[in-house]
């Protein structure tokens, strides 16, 4: 059986700890966040989950909305 495969793999959903983390924020500014609709979560049963890739949009959202440098 081969590990490293498992190991390596990307988690394509994080805790909301864990994505607050990854965006090097606070647990409640990430709630207030998805709360305001800012951030899409999933629910699996009764765990709220944050796709990776709605991080990923909320960063290029933020990114897009920075006024251009002069």
């Amino acid at each position: 059986m081969d590990t490293t495969t498992h190991t390596n793999s990307r988690r394509v959903l994080l805790k909301v700890e864990d994505a607050a983390r990854a965006l090097s924020i606070g647990r409640t500014t990430m709630y207030a966040l998805i709360k305001a609709g800012h951030i899409a979560t999933v629910q699996i049963g009764h765990l709220r989950r944050v796709p990776l890739a709605a991080l990923e949009a909320y960063v290029q959202q933020l990114a897009n909305d920075q006024p251009e440098a002069a």
